[in-house]
């Protein structure tokens, strides 16, 4: 799956754009490279968000197209 998507499914990011525009800036790299929208996302990567001068490092446990918002949270845990 997409970064970008992944994003925005698990609810990290609230929308695609907002999470696009992340993954355009830099911010946002997985197992410590920095990743672009497009880059594929699959289980037991580490993804690092920069949000300002807080950083959300999250390990990736489950890939899905689509899933409830009570069950988002089972996508991933914080490191």
């Amino acid at each position: 799956m997409r970064l970008d998507k992944y994003l925005k499914v698990s609810r990290l990011i609230k929308r695609r754009t907002v999470a696009n525009e992340a993954c355009d800036g830099g911010r946002v790299m997985i197992n410590d490279k920095v990743a672009k929208a497009s880059a594929e996302v699959k289980p037991g990567d580490v993804i690092t968000i920069s949000f300002g001068n807080k950083e959300v490092k999250v390990e990736v446990l489950d890939v899905q197209e689509t899933v409830r918002k009570e069950t988002a949270a089972e996508l991933f845990r914080y490191l």
